[in-house]
């Protein structure tokens, strides 16, 4: 497998929260791509409550911007009020 970077990171609404498997079926979805991850960050001290999700792809993953489209449809079909953050360029 190739190296991944983290693509995309993100928060949830609050009361709202995925699961590993739940998010990695849906990156997969987005990126159209089975060789992805995902990563979940608790929270520190301080003031961040909200755990931060992490999706990673190979930096060759290829049309970023309809990757992001998809992703951002499908977490709104999920019923998920994300706070995304694209790490590309």
């Amino acid at each position: 497998m190739k190296h991944q970077i983290a693509m995309f990171k993100f928060t949830l609404g609050n009361g709202q929260s995925i699961g590993p498997t739940a998010l990695q079926a849906l990156w997969v979805r987005a990126c159209q791509s089975p060789n992805v991850s995902v990563g979940r960050q608790t929270p520190g001290f301080g003031g961040d409550t909200k755990p931060t999700y992490s999706l990673y792809a190979s930096q060759q993953l290829e049309n970023l911007p309809q990757v992001e489209l998809r992703l951002r449809r499908l977490l709104e079909e999920c019923k998920l009020s994300a706070s995304l953050i694209s790490l590309h360029h």
